[in-house]
């Protein structure tokens, strides 16, 4: 697998996760354009003496872009991760990861031959001592710095090209954070000009590959850091929900007493620090979210755009949803009519 374990084509564009492996993260790497770090257990780019893999240049799609991004060559994800590296490391069999150090989703053991099948479960479903070891991993994922990813502070150009690193370190919680806003952000375009119809990981094809990806690569970050291999993210069944019955102390946090917009200060959320939620800010600054702390989680279910969302979805516009049979229709985005995954997207 590639570096950014992405191997989905988009006819569209290509899809971004955005992530930096801290040992890539230097001005050596970014000049010579290649991310191909030892395996501990070996000391071998991409653990390549216990043939888990090898350097090799990155293959990108040969599809062409569609009419919804006029431009080339002004935004980094553009051709993920070649404006970045364009070589990494090709895992073989079943290992992964940006060293070949990980297997893949679904393996485990010595050589990644055990199949190890894991199931998500309803958080409804766990028991107290569950819940409460999910809601503490969730804190300590907050409260522990990543040691294998970093964020970029600042764009390709503004890095000099990669003679001049910007990056900084981030919490495992927040890695995701950043990700998810770093493959949406507008496209920086100089000066104070954004192209903001553009998104890497929505309203196209890769929505659903990309967000499964997300998902898989948050588990095995709370496996490593708890040593709990059998973690999963509990799912909400929300299809016919009239109001959010996760939003409690006992689950996600409640309401405050008497501002609806934060959490009850009973809930340990209620301590939590946002990201990267002011893009206008950033776009004015022609700059990237640096993770810097924004203020408390601001959160008043049931207080949405009732034009563009009622409510939750019922039973049947669930059932709906997946009888449709085609994935994908033209043109492969917010317009695309019939299409499981825009649908899916709401």
């Amino acid at each position: 697998m590639s570096l950014f374990a992405m191997g989905f084509l988009l006819v569209i564009l290509q899809p971004s996760t955005g992530q930096f492996p801290r040992a890539c993260a230097n001005t050596e790497s970014l000049l010579t354009k290649e991310c191909c770090p030892p395996w501990d257990g070996d000391g071998s780019p991409c653990g390549e003496l216990s043939r888990r893999g090898s350097c090799q240049n990155i293959l990108l799609s040969q599809a062409p872009l569609g009419p919804q991004f006029p431009f080339s060559g002004v935004d980094d994800r553009e051709d993920w991760p070649s404006v970045f590296y364009n070589r990494t490391c090709k895992c073989e069999g079943n290992f992964m990861g940006f060293n070949c150090g990980e297997c893949k989703f679904g393996f485990s053991g010595l050589n990644c031959t055990e199949r190890r099948l894991r199931t998500r479960r309803n958080i409804f479903q766990l028991t107290t001592s569950e819940k409460d070891k999910f809601l503490a991993y969730l804190n300590l994922a907050k409260n522990t710095p990543s040691q294998d990813y970093v964020i970029a502070t600042g764009t390709y150009t503004q890095m000099n090209n990669g003679s001049n690193p910007m990056f900084t370190n981030i919490n495992v919680y927040d890695v995701f954070v950043w990700m998810h806003y770093y493959a949406s952000r507008d496209t920086l375009l100089g000066g104070s000009n954004v192209w903001r119809d553009i998104d890497f990981a929505h309203e196209a094809p890769g929505f659903l590959p990309w967000h499964r990806v997300f998902l898989l690569m948050w588990e095995r970050e709370i496996q490593k850091i708890t040593g709990d291999e059998n973690f999963t993210i509990p799912y909400w069944d929300w299809r016919d929900a009239e109001d959010c019955v996760v939003c409690t102390d006992e689950y996600m946090g409640g309401r405050h007493p008497t501002n609806p917009n934060l959490l009850s200060p009973a809930s340990f959320f209620s301590s939590w620090q946002v990201i990267c939620t002011r893009s206008e800010e950033y776009n004015s600054q022609q700059a990237l979210c640096n993770a810097t702390s924004e203020g408390p989680i601001l959160r008043n279910p049931g207080n949405n755009d009732k034009s563009r969302t009622p409510r939750l979805p019922s039973s049947a516009e669930v059932e709906f949803c997946l009888s449709l049979t085609q994935y994908e229709s033209g043109p492969m985005d917010k317009m695309a009519n019939y299409s499981f995954r825009n649908t899916l997207e709401g």
